[in-house]
């Protein structure tokens, strides 16, 4: 996280349409790449507690939802103060990337009120891994949706003949990347080990008090 700020903000030269805010982009487009990787770790345990019934699958996959759900506001929040600085608006609802992506967030804010709706056992888990599956296609939808758009809103750095940046720049977009990763997957054992820990406690005083 260090190197990457430090590319950022002193290596990296201006964009020469932008200037200095296209500098954002050294963390939007990571954090919202990693908001998919979120989401989709999230369905991927949700499909190994639906096929194998593992141990522990279910809460691993709510975690990583949870800080998917994390993610995408910060790409919400960066996503529209970079549009703002450069192309004047904060929002438009003409634009179909943006509310597709709008609709992940949403969809996956929604998996908390079922969650939480249903009294914990095998059927909240259940549950919670199947909506969590469907979950998982709105995320090519939502990614596409960006490569398809003609409009200048959501500009496409990357294309068939590769990315459209120079090579500082390409290799402080990798940087910045590597580490919107490594934060989810620290975030993700942090979170994962305190609501282990939780669980043992809530056992350990239901065993004292009977």
């Amino acid at each position: 996280m260090a190197a990457s700020i430090v590319l950022v903000f002193f290596v990296v030269p201006d964009d020469a349409d932008q200037g200095f805010s296209q500098r954002i982009f050294y963390f939007h487009v990571p954090i919202a790449l990693t908001a998919y990787v979120c989401f989709g770790w999230g369905g991927w345990k949700a499909f190994l507690h639906l096929w194998k019934r593992r141990p522990g699958a279910d809460l691993e996959s709510y975690v990583a939802i949870h800080l998917g759900v994390i993610f995408g506001a910060l790409t919400l929040l960066t996503g529209s103060i970079w549009a703002k600085i450069s192309w004047g608006h904060w929002w438009l609802w003409s634009e179909n990337q943006l509310v597709l992506f709008l609709v992940l967030f949403l969809f996956y804010c929604a998996y908390f009120m079922l969650r939480f709706s249903v009294e914990p056992g095998r059927p909240r888990a259940s549950m919670s891994a199947v909506y969590a599956l469907f979950g998982v296609v709105l995320i090519p939808v939502s990614f596409l949706a960006i490569r398809l758009s003609q409009k200048f809103i959501h500009p496409v750095v990357f294309n068939s003949h590769g990315p459209q940046m120079t090579g500082s720049q390409f290799f402080t977009f990798c940087v910045s990347l590597a580490a919107m990763v490594a934060l989810f997957a620290t975030l993700y054992q942090v979170e994962l080990a305190g609501k282990r820990l939780d669980a043992h406690v809530r056992e350990l005083r239901e065993l004292l008090s009977a």
